[in-house]
């Protein structure tokens, strides 16, 4: 088949490591034509430019400044997408007829260069539902639904509901965002959606005891006490408060230890924290290149993602599968609707607490500073990984639809 994937992801090679790439490498290990999409944003001055490597064939598609910029220049960014997408299709694919459309949200402007392609060669398409947007936005107070505010949301949920209309599969990331989607769009027929969770091709990391405590000691990371790490965004969506609550409140255990690594929107409030508290027991760094994290991961002991509590829709965070492939356990201190703690409870790799009790966080913390029931964990957590969400298990359950 000729396969189109559209995406906002900024890369020119398929063989980086990532939920997106490596499911489009199984697409081309069974012989599949690939076409991709994927921008480059203004500021990096390239222009764009088709990258021919045979069976894939990826289109760097310069667009305008949506990431650190001002809303005025990101808006105007994001509004003009669908356009420049639809351009680029027509420029550099307009002799391509393709089978299969592939396509994530975020976002959900997309839509129109979707049904493009879709009217035009009759494609199937299918959609890999990573956001629920702007349900998401609601939750936490960047949207309203009344009033006057609630214009931009009407927009943007008329888009999202078209997008549901032309998507002929959507695959959820788990059983709670199916429940979700079904639940709140009664158009979307229950045949046309099931859970294709994110995944990756898992690799093997083995690191010595030695280049372990050299790694940590290039990062200043104590080599006595049980590291805690949370690597990834870190913005409105992670509740940075109940973050900054859980290390005070371990101000004084002497065996854990945090690491928080990544950027985002509230980096600076983190920051600022930092500066003014200067806790003894953790540390912040800026986003590492993906290959560096990668190995400080494989350093830690503990991994950790946080959601607000304000959350309504069932969030599922990708960091999961670094900790999972690092064969490390994890706590998930979230809101009550994502089933992430369920599946952490059925894989037994992890344990759960919600987004406002610190006190049953800190009691998490001191039992995984236990390194027998760690180790115990881990290893159901690789076990987990490699049997659940291998990208080939992904592949799979995409192109069992169209085999005939």
């Amino acid at each position: 088949m000729n396969v189109l994937f559209l995406t906002l992801l900024d890369f020119s090679t398929i063989d980086e490591n990532g939920i997106y790439t490596d499911l489009m490498r199984e697409f081309v290990k069974d012989n599949h034509d690939l076409y991709i999409i994927s921008p480059t944003e203004k500021r990096k001055n390239e222009p764009t430019k088709l990258i021919d490597n045979g069976k894939v064939k990826i289109l760097k598609l310069q667009i305008g400044n949506t990431q650190k910029t001002n809303l005025i220049e990101k808006g105007i960014s994001t509004l003009t997408l669908e356009s420049k997408f639809k351009s680029g299709i027509k420029k550099y694919f307009d002799n391509v007829k393709f089978d299969l459309v592939l396509y994530s949200t975020p976002p959900i402007t997309l839509q129109k260069a979707v049904e493009f392609v879709k009217l035009r060669d009759q494609a199937k398409t299918y959609l890999l539902l990573k956001d629920i947007f702007p349900q998401n936005a609601v939750d936490l107070g960047m949207l309203k639904t009344s009033g006057v505010k609630s214009l931009i949301y009407k927009s943007f949920r008329d888009k999202e509901n078209r997008l549901y209309k032309i998507s002929d599969y959507i695959g959820c990331m788990s059983k709670a965002n199916v429940e979700f989607l079904l639940k709140h769009n009664s158009s979307i027929s229950n045949e046309i959606v099931e859970v294709c969770p994110n995944s990756i091709e898992p690799i093997e990391v083995d690191i010595t005891e030695q280049e372990k405590k050299q790694i940590r000691e290039k990062y200043n990371i104590p080599i006595d006490k049980t590291i805690f790490i949370y690597g990834g965004n870190l913005g409105k969506p992670q509740g940075i408060d109940f973050l900054i609550n859980c290390i005070r409140a371990n101000e004084d255990n002497e065996n854990s230890y945090f690491l928080i690594v990544g950027s985002g929107t509230e980096f600076g409030k983190l920051e600022n924290f930092f500066e003014r508290e200067k806790p003894k027991n953790a540390m912040l760094r800026s986003q590492l290149p993906r290959n560096d994290y990668e190995v400080l991961v494989n350093t830690c002991d503990v991994g950790l993602i946080f959601l607000d509590k304000r959350f309504t829709i069932p969030n599922f965070p990708s960091r999961l599968l670094s900790y999972m492939q690092a064969s490390m356990p994890v706590i998930a201190a979230t809101d009550i609707n994502t089933d992430i703690g369920k599946v952490m409870k059925d894989g037994n790799f992890g344990y759960w607490c919600e987004s406002v009790d610190v006190d049953r966080f800190n009691q998490l913390v001191n039992k995984l500073c236990d390194e027998e029931l760690r180790v115990g964990l881990g290893r159901n957590a690789r076990e987990y990984l490699e049997e659940h969400y291998s990208a080939k298990n992904a592949y799979e359950i995409i192109i069992k639809h169209f085999k005939n």
